[in-house]
């Protein structure tokens, strides 16, 4: 018994140190309250949370599957197309795809992309 007390101390420690590590990089997520979103820009996260965050990270620089997102409309140009950031651009790429993204035009709504636009706006 005294053994397995041994062994298992040493590999307890490990994953503590292991999850308590892991977790500095977790950061809570913030309401819409909390990021001073109006009605239409916090709609606009919704949509993001269901079809563009899987690929293209909001708040971060890191790249996923897809370019980060953060600051899109802060530049000149759109990284992926080399079109002028702009909603009618982000709108068409949002619609029809582009490369490996995959086109939403079946199943957002023009009103539901203009929500996705606000929200972009705001990051």
């Amino acid at each position: 018994m005294l053994l397995l007390d041994e062994i298992s101390f040493p590999f307890v420690l490990i994953l503590l140190v292991i999850f308590v590590t892991s977790g500095c990089e977790v950061e809570r997520r913030k309401s819409d309250a909390e990021l001073g979103l109006n009605p239409q820009q916090a709609s606009g996260r919704h949509i993001y949370d269901q079809y563009c965050d899987r690929c293209h990270e909001p708040y971060s620089a890191r790249k996923r599957k897809g370019p980060s997102l953060q600051g899109v409309f802060h530049r000149e140009y759109l990284s992926v197309s080399g079109m002028p950031a702009n909603d009618q651009h982000a709108a068409d790429i949002i619609r029809f795809g582009r490369d490996k993204m995959p086109g939403y035009s079946q199943e957002l709504t023009q009103q539901q992309i203009d929500d996705l636009l606000a929200y972009l706006h705001t990051l």
